[in-house]
């Protein structure tokens, strides 16, 4: 499966863009805002959350920052507006990270103060390994200034559990993937199982001491490792969620639902889809296989 999901990816920059949005349709909401409101309003309907993300991320000038600092707000105003069970998840690199980490905070406070009027949580997503410092940086000093945020780790790199265990000290609200970004074995676990056994390594570090995690995972086994340590720590529903991508697995989601768990799915949109959609499916060729298949096979 591992060749036929490569094989995907290398095929698709060759395809014709309308059919590449075939593709991308089924985990991209679509273009606009209305668009990603329709799709959380369908999902809060089947009982599951949602997190808006405005695609857009590593830009390259001031004007490119504060265009999408505005979008955020302004999906902060819909969620409030429309009263949809949705956050805001958001990538630094959007507001500024690689020009200047202070205008990048100024953009993300300006977020934070919308968010914080309408008692909203946002998620600061993590990037590639040559932001993780800086990423780190700036949420703390968020969340000095606005608690309800939190921050994602990616259980493939070597330093996360020693950058879980500083963070948990401040009982960071966590969301824990595997990670996506390829990055050199020096600094990432490269095999499955490596990579699992780190994942739920982590999950039951924060866990064990009382930090709320999404657990963001399409993989059967690391949910099942996960209802183990759910039942093992005796935890309540609401103390964490798993999470998932738009159309990525949905009878692995249907399933996480009907056994009684809180599940959000992470709907993203905007105008930058098809660089977004090349990317992805380059960085995680997996993700292209489910696609296909489930265009296919209804999965």
């Amino acid at each position: 499966m591992n060749f036929f999901n490569k094989t995907i990816v290398k095929l698709i920059p060759y395809v014709p863009k309308k059919v590449v949005r075939i593709f991308a349709s089924k985990y991209i909401a679509g273009e606009t805002l209305s668009d990603a409101i329709q799709v959380t309003a369908k999902l809060n309907e089947k009982g599951i959350l949602a997190t808006m993300d405005v695609l857009g991320e590593d830009i390259s000038t001031k004007e490119e920052a504060e265009r999408n600092r505005d979008e955020c707000i302004e999906v902060i105003k819909a969620i409030n507006k429309f009263d949809l069970d949705s956050n805001l998840s958001l990538k630094l690199t959007q507001l500024g990270l690689k020009i200047n980490l202070d205008l990048c905070f100024q953009n993300l406070k300006s977020i934070l103060e919308k968010a914080k009027l309408f008692n909203q949580f946002v998620r600061i997503d993590m990037e590639d390994s040559s932001c993780t410092d800086s990423t780190i940086q700036i949420f703390e000093r968020a969340r000095d200034y606005y608690p309800n945020c939190g921050i994602v780790l990616q259980a493939y790199l070597n330093r996360t559990l020693e950058d879980a265990t500083r963070l948990i000290e401040k009982k960071a609200n966590f969301r824990l993937c595997k990670g996506i970004y390829v990055e050199p074995e020096t600094i990432a676990i490269k095999d499955k199982q490596g990579i699992n056994r780190n994942f739920l390594k982590i999950l039951k570090t924060m866990l064990a001491t009382g930090c709320y995690v999404g657990i963001a995972t399409h993989d059967e086994e690391l949910v099942q490792g996960s209802y183990k340590l759910i039942e093992e720590f005796k935890l309540e529903k609401t103390s964490y969620e798993f999470q998932m991508l738009l159309g990525v697995r949905e009878n692995l989601r249907a399933s996480i639902v009907k056994n009684g768990h809180r599940l959000r799915v992470y709907v993203p949109f905007g105008k930058h889809w098809y660089k977004y959609s090349l990317r992805r499916f380059k960085e995680n060729p997996q993700i292209a296989g489910y696609i296909f298949k489930s265009i296919l096979f209804r999965d």
